[in-house]
């Protein structure tokens, strides 16, 4: 919740804080995307430590190295000190995001999961919805430094809460030395993919920046497959990469938050720069959306529990196709909004209980790692199509100020593609013991079931 609403209140802060420093716009924007970078490029390796070192541990790390770096940027002096500390605030993101899950993971068995999950994306929901409010009243009283004093006894709360609950923790995996040529390969490959995607509204696709970003992470990505291949201790555990429902969920949260984050930035420019709105108002036209979602994720966590994963998760994905195109209204939001604050929640629930549920015990940090790494790097992706489709462009935003844009029938198309991996996931609720992969037999591994624990039992021997 801590990050979320770090996410979102410093969008409001940017303006404010590009005055009092004399910043330049692109230092002001490296100022999100120096933390963009390190939370999405470390959220898999941070889960592997949680693996090995223990959750509570790292997210313990994690939250107070937040508040830390959130000190220093309250007292920075110059922009360079903001970056600077913003991507340490992210690196510690990282270590505490997948702790979260994993946390989830090993407090409730996965037959349980959906009320916890369902309350976890509530509280990101109010979080992210909150930020530009509370960022406003700051701001507007007490300067854009508030912004991340405000983090310090939140996430100090949150250290205390983490201490005195206990929870029983599974024998820790990875007992080997850690996998540190993985690691790195994917800290790169990630950090360069989000990198190229985050310069497509200022370059475009086809520039050399973009071009050279993406062909480098897909040249990254090859040698990594082929590196876990040949490793004894890989980063990502045999059992967790052939597990058919836990692939299809990452490509499933993808895609659904590139689709509404592509959205949003669309109706956002629309809102403000072709229509005048001001920021406010361009907050309080899009909380129906936040409300849905809110209100949705705990009916989803139930119906997931009666129907199955399958079937909410086509629901779901179909309603964020829906309501994307639906925004292409002259309000841009309302019933489209509502229809895809829905969807999203449905998505959302789905996918996250089918990720931590399938996690076999030893690797629930990896498993949320990957999770969240597909929802860092989605909505990375939704704002590269929305620019490259005329989104932010004033003529074009103009021109389709009536009607329909490009750029939403797009972010539709991608919301669309989810729907094949969400018919990938399991078709109906079933228990499980602790250590099996939910929706996956032998078969779907390719060897006897209990190969699945064989990556921990060789590491730790």
């Amino acid at each position: 919740m801590i990050v979320a609403l770090d996410g979102t209140v410093l969008v409001v802060a940017q303006p404010s804080m590009r005055r009092d420093l004399g910043a330049t716009v692109a230092q002001v924007q490296w100022t999100s995307t120096a933390y963009l970078l390190t939370v999405a490029a470390f959220l898999v390796v941070a889960g592997r430590l949680g693996d090995r070192y223990g959750h509570p541990r790292l997210a313990v790390i994690g939250v107070l190295g937040f508040a830390a770096a959130s000190a220093g940027i309250a007292l920075a002096p110059g922009v360079g000190w903001v970056i600077a500390l913003r991507a340490a605030q992210g690196l510690f993101g990282a270590l505490l995001q997948p702790a979260t899950l994993a946390l989830l993971r090993l407090a409730y068995p996965p037959d349980r999961l959906g009320t916890p999950v369902a309350i976890r994306t509530s509280a990101i929901g109010v979080a992210a919805a909150a930020g530009p409010l509370l960022g406003g009243l700051l701001v507007a009283h007490l300067g854009w430094r508030a912004v991340f004093v405000v983090n310090v006894p939140i996430a100090l709360a949150i250290a205390a809460l983490i201490l005195a609950v206990r929870v029983r923790e599974p024998e820790r995996t990875g007992a080997g030395r850690p996998p540190l040529g993985s690691a790195a390969l994917l800290v790169a490959a990630v950090a360069a993919l989000v990198h190229a995607l985050a310069g497509v509204p200022a370059y475009g696709w086809t520039a050399p920046p973009t071009l050279i970003g993406l062909g480098g992470a897909a040249g990254l990505a090859v040698l990594l497959v082929r590196w876990e291949r040949r490793a004894a201790h890989p980063l990502v555990p045999a059992a967790v990469a052939r597990s058919v429902p836990v692939m299809a969920s990452m490509a499933l949260l993808l895609t659904a938050s590139g689709g509404l984050s592509g959205a949003l930035f669309t109706a956002t420019f629309l809102l403000q720069d072709v229509r005048g709105l001001g920021a406010f108002d361009t907050a309080v036209r899009l909380l129906p959306l936040t409300a849905v979602m809110v209100a949705g994720a705990p009916l989803a966590g139930i119906a997931q529990r009666r129907f199955g994963a399958r079937r909410i998760a086509l629901v779901g994905t179909g309603l964020v196709a829906l309501g994307i195109a639906g925004l292409c209204t002259e309000s841009l939001t309302g019933a489209g909004g509502a229809v895809l604050g829905a969807g999203f929640a449905a998505v959302m629930v789905t996918a996250t209980g089918t990720v931590v549920g399938d996690a076999p015990p030893g690797y629930a940090g990896v498993i949320g790692g990957l999770k969240q790494t597909a929802t860092n790097v989605g909505p990375a992706l939704g704002i590269a199509l929305a620019a490259g489709a005329g989104a932010g462009d004033g003529a074009a935003g103009a021109a389709a100020a009536g009607g329909t844009t490009p750029a939403l029938l797009t972010l539709a198309a991608l919301a669309a593609v989810g729907l094949l991996p969400a018919s990938l996931l399991p078709g109906r609720p079933r228990g499980a013991a602790a250590g099996d992969l939910v929706g996956e037999d032998a078969g779907q591994r390719g060897e006897r079931a209990p190969a699945a624990h064989r990556p921990a039992d060789r590491e730790r021997r």
